[in-house]
């Protein structure tokens, strides 16, 4: 499984451990920055996450600022991106069976590393039950269409 991974500045420090907790499992990460301690604007980097979960470029994307709102935000204006923030295994784990969720949004701020590591390991692990679930995200997809988005 590929996996985009982004953060602004304030997941910056939670995104690098992230990337080698990815990494020592065995999957794929895509790191999408920010490289430096500036500043970053978090809806470039959500963008640029989310595009290539759009294009399906990546199978997967997490994204990390402060509270995981923002990313979030901007990561549902791109087709096909379902984007949610998760701060428990209970959310992550229903957030994959009910919605097949393909963004995570983590909150850098108020989120330690284990907790981190558990969320997105349920997360990642936990597959899509489909059924009436996949009804309803057809649903979205319609939407999404009828709105101009292809």
């Amino acid at each position: 499984m590929r996996i985009a991974v982004g953060s602004d500045h304030r997941g910056r420090e939670l995104r690098e451990k992230l990337i080698a907790f990815l990494q020592q499992s065995g999957r794929e990460v895509i790191d999408a920055g920010p490289n430096g301690d500036g500043d970053v604007d978090y809806p470039d980097v959500a963008e640029a996450v989310a595009r290539q979960v759009s294009r399906q470029e990546a199978e997967r994307g997490i994204l990390i600022c402060g509270t995981g709102l923002g990313m979030c935000i901007v990561a549902n204006k791109l087709p096909g991106v379902r984007a949610a923030p998760c701060y428990d295994d209970l959310s992550a784990a229903i957030s994959r069976r009910h919605n097949d969720l393909n963004v995570l949004c983590l909150p850098g701020d108020l989120m330690g590393q284990r907790l981190a590591h558990r969320i997105v390991e349920t997360w990642l692990s936990t597959p899509f039950d489909g059924g009436r679930h996949a009804r309803r995200n057809q649903k979205i997809a319609d939407l999404e269409q009828q709105n101009g988005h292809h």
